[in-house]
């Protein structure tokens, strides 16, 4: 017999080595309280190469997010990942890019990213990602992209915004085109 002879559980020395693993994982993905016994500087630097690690997954799935955030990428990146345990790569960025989208924040390009996606898959935030079998139009942030018999053709790209004045020059579908000399 394994426990004690009067039918009461006491916790055995797995169950509190399960929960102390289970605290240190919150921490370093999760945004949990450190456990006790842990030093907070190692135990943040951790968490901070975990999050890089992340961010690099989930620009590897999301390019244009990535590329539309710039510099910003990695900070906006691990401000909104700071509490939220990993989905997957793709999960994730298209949980950011809704999340920025919601907020007027997602950069035209991961506009059209997103937008792309919707049309071509049925995501609830919950589950996994499938293909859609039915027609299907996706949108965010102006752009416009249908699905149609598993082919995605946008429609309409996202409007840029000028940063300087006469800087761009609007095309015909409402996005300003940018001229170098």
């Amino acid at each position: 017999m394994t426990g004690p002879p009067d039918g009461d559980a006491a916790p055995t020395p797995r169950a509190g080595l399960a929960e102390r693993q289970a605290e240190l994982v919150a921490a370093l993905v999760a945004g949990g309280a450190p456990p006790a016994g842990f030093a907070p500087g190692p135990l943040a630097a951790t968490r901070a190469a975990l999050l890089r690690k992340r961010a690099g997954e989930v620009a590897r799935q999301w390019p244009l997010l990535a590329a539309g955030l710039g510099a910003g990428w990695s900070t906006t990146f691990a401000d909104w990942a700071a509490r939220r345990p990993t989905a997957g790569s793709l999960r994730d960025g298209w949980d950011l890019a809704r999340t920025l989208r919601d907020q007027q924040a997602l950069p035209p390009m991961a506009a059209e990213e997103l937008a792309v996606r919707e049309a071509r898959l049925r995501y609830d935030g919950r589950g996994t990602p499938r293909p859609r079998r039915t027609p299907a139009v996706g949108r965010a942030g102006g752009a416009v992209a249908v699905q149609i018999a598993g082919r995605v053709r946008l429609l309409r790209p996202a409007p840029r915004v000028s940063t300087v004045a006469g800087d761009a020059v609007p095309d015909a579908a409402g996005s300003e085109l940018w001229i170098s000399d």
